[in-house]
């Protein structure tokens, strides 16, 4: 009977598999495989992929030079984690954040030099994106994910902006000078243009003690300072005008990590005392707290040095997960009734071994994606 199915009928059903049973039914047979790969359903699937199924949280070496990375399945009830080979790649690569459509935004891990590239490790697709037109070291980077307009046109572009700030550039007379300028990829254009620019005393910051994490909320695109006192940065796009923003406990927290979450700013830090809690921007640019991460976890979390000063942390609209290296469980808040503000804390073991051979531990960068299985336009 399954053989006999029309094209259409088979990926009407395939809409509703999570990523790994739509993989499975991929490769089960021919008449599957023509089905999966309709053209028609691949754009659609893969968003009401995103409604149906919780993201996967993938996890990239912070510093070690290798071509792997590890994902996490949360809708499975055996082996959640898995291995999955970069050796697609040509170099080791760092991660510095995703896109909607489930695309990676990279850099060579074997260069100073800000190189950036786009790869998807679910269909093996990778691109070197334009070198930009100043040379930097070390800038701070932010991405924007736009409305995509032809949402069920199986060949439409993904549409994003990629924005670099500061960073250090060559002086005109030799050595080096902090870059008071932004750079946007537009890849509808496949190219960088200069955009704006910035205080000299932002530019110092963005390069200095600024991390890759960025978050983009009402037009404004925000990081965190990466030394304390904490403080927060934010460039509103369409007015090229820089803000600099307070923080709670700015000057005691051990680790300070922006989200966006249901569509607000949200702040995650802790101290030894206090714990980790989370606060939300609020009106009047006023932080307000939401949540705190229950004692028995926050222990278990930081064990016996009670510290959260090599806490790492990402978030979405459903979730947010707390984290170190990838032998280490993490501390998950995420959303357990859709829509009614019902969200639980849970634990989830960290990965040690798949499929019984133990792995190697290391530092991580961990994002949430729904894995994207259809090959996109950009590559």
């Amino acid at each position: 009977m399954w053989n006999n199915l029309p094209v259409d009928l088979l990926s009407n059903i395939f809409f509703f598999l999570s990523p790994d049973s739509f993989a499975f039914a991929n490769a089960t047979c021919r008449n599957w495989h023509q089905a999966c790969a309709y053209s028609a359903s691949l754009k659609n699937q893969f968003l009401l992929l995103k409604q149906l199924h919780p993201p996967w949280f993938v996890a990239l070496p912070l510093r070690n030079n290798t071509l792997s990375c590890y994902v996490r399945n949360p809708t499975s009830t055996n082996n959640n984690w898995y291995e999955l080979s970069l050796d697609f790649l040509p170099h080791p690569i760092r991660l510095l954040a995703h896109l909607d459509e489930g695309l990676l935004l990279v850099r060579p891990s074997i260069s100073t030099v800000l190189q950036l590239g786009l790869c998807n490790p679910f269909t093996r697709q990778y691109k070197q994106l334009p070198v930009l037109n100043i040379r930097r070291t070390n800038p701070a980077v932010g991405v924007i994910s736009l409305p995509n307009t032809n949402k069920f046109e199986t060949d439409s572009f993904p549409r994003f902006e990629v924005y670099v700030a500061g960073g250090m550039s060559e002086a005109p007379r030799g050595g080096a000078t902090y870059e008071p300028t932004l750079e946007m990829y537009d890849p509808q254009l496949n190219a960088w243009r200069i955009v704006g620019s910035m205080p000299m005393e932002f530019a110092v910051r963005l390069t200095v003690w600024t991390p890759k994490e960025s978050v983009y909320c009402d037009g404004v695109l925000y990081w965190t300072t990466s030394a304390r006192a904490y403080s927060l940065m934010g460039y509103n796009i369409s007015k090229n005008t820089w803000r600099e923003l307070s923080v709670p406990m700015a000057d005691k927290l051990e680790f300070a990590v922006l989200v966006l979450r249901n569509g607000r700013v949200t702040l995650v830090g802790g101290t030894c005392e206090l714990g980790a809690c989370i606060w939300e921007l609020g009106e009047g640019e006023s932080w307000v707290m939401v949540e705190k991460v229950p004692k028995e976890l926050g222990m278990r979390f930081t064990g016996k040095k009670g510290s959260w000063d090599r806490t790492k942390c990402v978030g979405s609209d459903g979730a947010i997960f707390l984290y170190s290296d990838l032998w280490a469980g993490m501390v998950v808040w995420r959303e357990v009734v859709e829509g009614n503000s019902n969200w639980e804390w849970f634990w989830i073991e960290g990965c040690s071994k798949i499929r019984g051979k133990q792995v190697r531990n290391f530092q991580l960068k961990g994002v949430l994606v729904h894995p994207n299985l259809v090959p996109s336009a950009i590559f």
